[in-house]
């Protein structure tokens, strides 16, 4: 108990300190920002997939966004994606892929900027997310490579492609779909130790195939506490409690991740990462939410457990005290604090050092 009060006062003192430097001016952002994942980080991938049935492209998300716009982000306003990048300095995201495909005349210089493949309801696994037509981790790397060949045709050298590449910052979130899908499948194809063994050697797979590509500096979320989202509380357990065999697969997926980003990062010489236990943060947020604001850790603020947020849901008002804007994912403000723990936490939270360090940044 004492062990994780002090992890709850050290967040809470670098969340403090954090929102204080906010206004000094940030250090150099990193040459390009890529990012993969699912709706943690969709900042409108989805959008561009007229079949795809994750989407959100309509209100009330985005209600808080510039605009009230609802910009395909699964949020009130700015995501976890948002957040991170607006601590490295940058005015806004890296765009979808899938947009910047769509902008032949801006595609080449947009690149080298960076670029969001993330696509909500995909998963580690090439079959997540398929009945609801979303771009895998798989395909979203193919993508990636489609954009590392556009850089080598405009630089003409593999090894200058190399050295961008090389400066740029991966950041990766997903995992969470692929156990929802699993636990939500009456008919286990496989056990759970062999769920979790094939999910954790295919996420090795497309961090290899990522680094064979050039990249170099890796910044990694793994899967938060989602048995104790509204979506795990009102179809898993009925009675508003945490749904336990969720949270013990996020939990695992955490130190399987760890484990083994630190023995491949053993065998190369020039790859830097640093990994998120968003588990922990997530349970350090909730454990002392009133000192972060938070009112309501338990209650979707835009919809239900059961019902998703669109323009016919009631959705609450003071959503800044809500860490859950629909079913499944985080308020602006869970977000942010979120992207300042991951900026400013030390060990465990933040393994083997927090994005702050990883990048070289102050903020």
């Amino acid at each position: 108990m004492a062990k994780t009060c002090f992890h709850g006062v050290f967040v809470s003192i670098a969340v403090t300190s954090l929102l204080l430097l906010q206004a000094e001016a940030p250090s150099p952002p990193p040459p390009a920002v890529y990012i993969f994942g699912d709706s943690t980080l969709d900042v409108g991938t989805n959008n561009f997939i007229l079949e795809c049935a994750a989407r959100a492209d309509f209100y009330f998300n985005g209600i808080d966004f510039p605009y009230s716009k609802p910009t395909g982000r699964f949020s009130n306003g700015l995501n976890t994606a948002d957040q991170i990048v607006r601590l490295l300095g940058l005015k806004k995201s890296p765009p979808p892929f899938l947009y910047l495909v769509n902008d032949p005349s801006n595609f080449q210089k947009n690149i080298l900027q960076g670029a969001n493949f993330a696509s909500g309801g995909s998963g580690v696994l090439r079959d997540t997310g398929k009945a609801k037509r979303v771009i895998p981790l798989e395909e979203q790397i193919q993508q990636f490579s489609t954009i590392r060949s556009n850089i080598t045709n405009m630089t003409g050298s593999e090894e200058t492609t190399d050295k961008i590449l090389s400066k740029a910052f991966i950041l990766i979130s997903t995992g969470s779909n692929d156990m929802f899908e699993y636990l939500l499948n009456l008919s286990k194809p496989m056990s759970l130790a062999e769920f979790n063994a094939t999910l954790i050697s295919t996420y090795e797979y497309h961090i290899k195939t990522l680094y064979e590509l050039g990249a170099r500096t890796f910044g990694i979320l793994t899967v938060p506490p989602i048995g104790c989202t509204p979506f795990a509380r009102a179809v898993f357990t009925g009675n508003n409690s945490c749904f336990e065999p969720a949270q013990a697969m996020a939990v695992q997926f955490y130190f399987d991740v760890a484990s083994s980003l630190e023995q491949f990062s053993s065998t190369v010489q020039d790859m830097k990462y640093s990994v998120g236990n968003t588990f922990l943060m997530t349970g350090v947020l909730t454990g002392d939410m009133l000192a972060f604001g938070l009112k309501n850790i338990a209650a979707a603020c835009c919809g239900n457990g059961t019902y998703g947020c669109n323009q016919t849901a009631s959705f609450c008002s003071n959503r800044d005290e809500y860490l859950f804007w629909d079913q499944f994912h985080p308020t602006q403000r869970a977000s942010e604090l979120v992207a300042l723990t991951l900026f400013g936490a030390a060990e465990p939270i933040m393994v083997p050092m927090n994005f702050s360090q990883l990048l070289g940044v102050n903020i």
